[in-house]
């Protein structure tokens, strides 16, 4: 009989056998994982951190399991024993992550009293876009602010910058404040780490280019002489602008802009302003467009005779004037010419600038209208009444007229008898003595009467003689005595300088008057 008493274990007496083996179980596992440790090592330790890899940045890209979502706190699984949490801000720009989804995040410090790791998600995207950040790369930022040299970008957390000069293919941008919140697609210029916090210089303007190189070269396969096309106004200088229609780059020269006639580009078209244009050429060798606006519109050259019939009074303005006459322009694109003889009956006119000024919106009548030439003839004169209308009653031959000497020609004198009518006295006609020079007998400015010797309304003609006066019964001779009739002037029998004899006109005359001179005669010895 063995004596020997075993001991009782008095912490298990009472406990099922189960729970006894669990705790063995427990004990297992727990001397497993601490190994040579005691669990107050253990205690002291900082919790474990997940598997992680290196952001080349200087970062630790982590990824956990999402355990809970709770309010703007997400609780992340960083391994069995360890756990973090992420604010739910940092994920404004993207889905909140769901129970179970992993994130990836770096860790940014250890919070003692909650026994929690602080995570940011905002440094996981950074960290991982420095990992592929390269010169020439295309990359996605988020415009933040601006300046006078160009504008801000948060490129996934790394500060960017990009010039006035690279955020469009044309041009500079005058107002940058369009583009603050846009995330706009960019080409890395240049990787400054001069800094502490590197930061990138950015072109958008090199994106455009290249696409629209890529754009050109489909649209001149494709493209016709004589489409219509819509295009945006890029760029404008003195001799046109250039329109984007599509990824290629067309010309509108200034001439074929509008109907009418157009000074300045900017008169009628604005960068960024949308068009409607006519292709008119194309040259796929050059790769040059020459584009058309008026083309693009209605000829108002259409209804031209329509609008302005022959002999219809019309409003214009005056919009140049030339040595022969002034241009008028009826409607935009629509321009007559007023000839020089047909600005007024009053006088003859040197220039047109004394009758009309550019500007000025005159009366005109319609003359003519040529729709094949595109020509429209215009009188200001024939608007009012016309003084030569009743001419041959109103001075008829044989009456005496008064008049002004407006002017002196080699082979007469021409006397305005009211505005717009004026007859010529040929130098044979001035007087019965020799006549040198026309201003002998009748000087410009002077006032004289004389007979009226033929008119010729149709030809706008008159024919007057002062020499013939004294065979007028209307007009009596006097000297300085008023009282005593004067001797008319002695005749004689050689014919005067320009006067009519047996052999015929001994200088030019005018066309049409040589028939109302009459023959020249022979005076008697005194």
């Amino acid at each position: 009989m063995n004596d020997e008493i075993t001991p009782i274990d008095n912490e298990n007496l009472f406990r099922p056998a189960d729970d006894v083996d669990a705790d063995a179980q427990l004990q297992k596992e727990l001397d497993e994982a601490l190994g040579d440790s005691s669990l107050m090592d253990l205690m002291d330790t900082p919790a474990e951190r997940p598997a992680r890899r290196s952001s080349g940045a200087g970062s630790e890209i982590q990824a956990g399991a999402v355990l809970a979502v709770q309010d703007d706190t997400i609780l992340v699984e960083l391994s069995p024993k360890a756990q973090g949490i992420l604010p739910v801000k940092q994920f404004e720009d993207e889905p909140v992550p769901a129970e179970g989804d992993i994130v990836e995040f770096t860790v940014e410090g250890y919070n003692d009293s909650e026994g929690l790791w602080m995570l940011s998600r905002q440094g996981a995207i950074l960290a991982a876009t420095w990992e592929t950040i390269e010169v020439g790369k295309d990359v996605e930022g988020r415009v933040t602010g601006h300046n006078k040299g160009g504008i801000e970008l948060d490129v996934n957390g790394i500060d960017a910058f990009m010039p006035v000069s690279q955020i469009e293919r044309f041009g500079g941008v005058e107002d940058m404040s369009q583009y603050v919140g846009q995330k706009l697609q960019c080409q890395i210029v240049e990787i400054d780490n001069s800094r502490s916090n590197s930061s990138l210089l950015v072109s958008r303007r090199a994106l455009l280019d290249a696409q629209a190189e890529l754009n050109k070269e489909a649209l001149f396969e494709t493209l016709q002489e004589g489409a219509v096309v819509s295009g945006v106004v890029r760029n404008i200088m003195p001799y046109g602008a250039f329109v984007d229609i599509g990824g290629a780059d067309g010309l509108l020269h200034v001439r074929d802009m509008s109907h009418a006639r157009v000074e300045k580009p900017e008169d009628v078209v604005s960068v960024g302003q949308e068009l409607k244009l006519s292709v008119l050429k194309v040259d796929r060798e050059e790769k040059k467009i020459a584009l058309g606006l008026k083309q693009a519109m209605p000829d108002p050259w259409d209804s031209a005779a329509v609008q302005y019939p022959v002999g219809e009074i019309v409003s214009g303005r005056v919009v140049k004037l030339m040595n022969f006459g002034a241009f008028v322009e009826l409607t935009p694109g629509v321009e007559g010419l007023v000839p020089i003889s047909e600005l007024t009956f009053e006088r003859r006119v040197a220039h047109p600038r004394e009758v009309v000024n550019e500007g000025d919106v005159i009366k005109i009548r319609v003359m003519s209208v040529d729709l094949d030439r595109k020509r429209i003839s215009l009188s200001l004169k024939q608007v009012g009444d016309d003084p030569w209308v009743g001419a041959a009653v109103r001075w008829a031959p044989d009456s005496i007229v008064e008049g002004v000497v407006t002017r002196e020609a080699d082979f007469g004198a021409f006397v305005q008898l009211v505005p717009g009518v004026e007859g010529m006295v040929h130098i044979s006609e001035l007087s019965e003595q020799r006549v040198n020079r026309v201003g002998e007998v009748a000087r410009e400015g002077e006032t004289i009467k004389a007979k009226v010797i033929s008119v010729d309304e149709e030809a706008r003609r008159i024919s007057l003689s002062i020499k013939q006066l004294a065979t007028s019964d209307d007009y009596a001779f006097s000297t300085e005595d008023d009282d005593q009739p004067a001797a008319p002037p002695k005749k004689r029998k050689t014919p005067l300088k320009g006067g009519l004899g047996d052999g015929g006109l001994l200088i030019p005359m005018p066309e049409g008057l040589a028939e109302d001179t009459g023959e020249g005669e022979e005076s008697e010895e005194n």
